[in-house]
Parts: structure tokens; sequence; C-alpha cells
């Protein structure tokens, strides 16, 4: 019998020795891995700073707040483009948001039968994968019509509010923001609903120990215990609204001046890339890049944000 012992304790002490061996080295692939993301951020950044050199030494930071943009005369300005693109995506964030978080409350509590929620949740995920370019047509052929008629009644009627100063044509910052919000809406969704779910279950024995109402516990425990992965959500989604291209180019039109109208056309730095990079040459291409860069600060700019006020509520979790 002591051999066998000694076999068993030897093929233990081998699976042993692998075990860790395979464990340094996933924990040094993922290492590798992390590092790898970072300077692949690195390199992308210093090669758009890299090409918007020119643009930067020619206009400096006025390059921010002038809104000219004239390839004809080599003057350059992105203010328009930054102002249509934190626009929109404020809109978008606005309308998706409460949308969002609605979805997720039903999808996480247990309001619908099994058998009606696991199709919603796969079909509300789905439409994250649905490509930018079909978003886009469908606002052009089936949403832009239908909101004419509403829109055209809101300019006729309160034209003297800022808002809807402007005559409806169709494509706008509006009907951006409105598919820019569908598009974002999956990506709160799904993270507040797996936030939501994440959740303790005793706090919410806890809560109904105490005598609190479902909606009490739901408002004033599960929605706060899960702050944090709402508000990364929230952020993330902001990001993506911030970035979109091919729908917002297909959708917004292609004004150089910028305006408080939901209905009048704008432009984003995004829809101004996809315009122009093809054709562009010399100190365009240059200033191309150097709105590219500033999109590229503000996307950054959103992300070290989330990651404040993830960690800030975190520490004020219930």
């Amino acid at each position: 019998m002591a051999p066998v012992s000694n076999h068993s304790e030897s093929m233990t002490w081998r699976r042993t020795g692998l075990s860790k061996i395979l464990d340094k080295g996933f924990a040094w692939g993922t290492a590798a891995f992390a590092v790898g993301v970072g300077i692949t951020l690195l390199a992308i950044a210093f090669q758009v700073g890299l090409q918007a050199i020119p643009a930067i030494r020619e206009f400096g930071v006025g390059f921010l707040w002038n809104s000219r943009w004239n390839p004809v005369e080599d003057i350059y300005g992105a203010w328009t483009q930054i102002y249509g693109t934190i626009f929109t995506s404020l809109i978008a964030l606005l309308i998706a948001v409460p949308i969002g978080l609605g979805v997720a409350i039903v999808l996480s509590e247990d309001f619908l039968p099994t058998q009606v929620q696991r199709p919603l949740v796969f079909m509300v995920e789905l439409l994250a994968a649905i490509p930018s370019v079909i978003y886009g047509l469908w606002g052009i052929f089936v949403l832009a019509p239908l909101l004419q008629g509403p829109s055209m009644w809101l300019y006729q009627n309160l034209k003297w509010f800022p808002l809807f100063s402007s005559a409806p044509t169709g494509r706008g910052i509006y009907i951006s923001s409105l598919v820019l919000a569908i598009m974002i809406l999956p990506i709160i969704a799904a993270i507040s609903r797996d936030a939501l779910i994440g959740v303790d279950p005793q706090l919410r024995q806890a809560a109904y120990g105490l005598g609190a109402t479902r909606w009490e516990t739901l408002f004033q425990v599960i929605i706060p215990a899960g702050i944090s992965g709402i508000i990364g959500g929230v952020m993330l989604a902001l990001g993506r609204a911030m970035g979109e291209t091919m729908a917002v180019t297909m959708l917004i039109g292609n004004s150089s001046t910028p305006s408080a109208s939901l209905f009048a056309q704008g432009s984003t730095i995004s829809s101004l890339l996809a315009n122009q990079f093809a054709e562009a040459s010399g100190l365009q291409v240059s200033s191309l890049m150097y709105a590219a860069l500033v999109l590229f600060g503000l996307t950054l700019l959103v992300n070290i944000l989330a990651e404040v006020l993830v960690r800030k509520v975190s520490l004020h979790k219930p």
C-alpha cells in the first residue's frame, strides 16, 4: 500500500506544481496584454498628435473656439464640431438614461414571467449588435418622416423658444440625438441590469424585514447599492455617443455654424472626419488630425470622470 500512497502523493505534487506554473503564466500573460493595450493607446495618441503638429503650430488653442472651417482659405476651427459632439451626446443621455434604467429595473425584478423576461433581455442586448449604418438608414426613412409633423408643429408654435427656433428639414441635431439615444440604450440597460442583479440579496431581505415596501426597497436600497455600476454604464454610453460616426454623419447635416436649436443642422467631430478626410490634403489633413486629437481628449476625459465618479459613489454605498 505504501507505493500507491507515494505515487498518489507524487501525482498530487506534480499537479500542484503544474497549476502554479499555469497560474504564473496566466498572470504574466494578462499583465502583458494589459501593458499592450496601454502601449497601443499611447501609440495611437502619439501618431495622431504627430500628424496634428502643423495645425497646432498654425492655430494654437484658438482652434478650439473658432467656428470657421474653410478649406479654400486654409482657415480651420473646430468649435462647431466640438459643440455638436457634446450637444448631441448630452441630449442622447437625457433620453436614454431614464429609459435604460427603467428597462434594467423591469428586466432585473420579477415584474414579468421568466418566459417573457429572457427574450426581452436578449432583444435589448441585440440592439447593440445592429450596425450603425442601419440605424442611420432607419433614421432617414422611418424616424425622420414620422417626426416631421410634430417637429413642424413645435416650430410653428414655439419658434420664439431657442430650442425650436429653426425650421425642421428632416436632418438635424434632434434626429441624430434620438438615434444616438436608441444606440446607447442597450449599453445602459444591460450594464445597469447586471449592476442591480449583482446587489447582495441580503440587503433586500433586510429592507423587507424592516417593513420597507417593494418600491422603497428598490429606490432606497437596491439602486443606491448598484449605483456605481449604473454610473459606469452611463459614462460608457456617453463615450460611445461621442465617438459615433456613421449614423450621425447621415442624419445631422453638415452645418458649420453652431445653433441652440434642436431642429438646426450641425456637425460633430466624427462626422467632420468622415466627410472630409478622404479628399483632404496639406494643412486640412493636419487640422482634421487636430480635431481627432480633441475627440481623443474628450473621450479620455469622460473615462477619467467615470472612474472618479464610480470610486466616489463606491465609498458611500449603503
